[in-house]
């Protein structure tokens, strides 16, 4: 890198890997495994984080919106499983 110039570096971590994973699905079936696998890898890095303390507080916020987001896409998920339900049925 020349010196002076500034480059972004963007951490690529596990959880975050599984997080975009389960955000960029377009199977609807598929859903429910990426965001499994999403939440579990977010519960081992905040697992790492309570022993270390580390983590930066910028990744801490991602987190908690990755967790937020997460929230919001299972709960879509739940919709789509029950108009499937409902189409069955039909």
């Amino acid at each position: 890198m020349p010196p002076g110039e500034w480059h972004e570096v963007t951490m690529n971590s596990e959880w975050e890997e599984n997080y975009r994973a389960a955000l960029l699905e377009t199977n609807w079936s598929k859903m429910d495994e990426r965001i499994h696998a999403a939440d579990s890898a977010i519960s081992a890095r905040l697992h790492e984080l309570s022993i270390d303390h580390g983590g930066t507080p910028e990744e801490k916020q991602r987190i908690q919106d990755a967790s937020s987001a997460l929230s919001v896409l299972r709960h879509e998920v739940a919709e789509w499983h029950g108009s499937q339900a409902g189409l069955k049925q039909a």
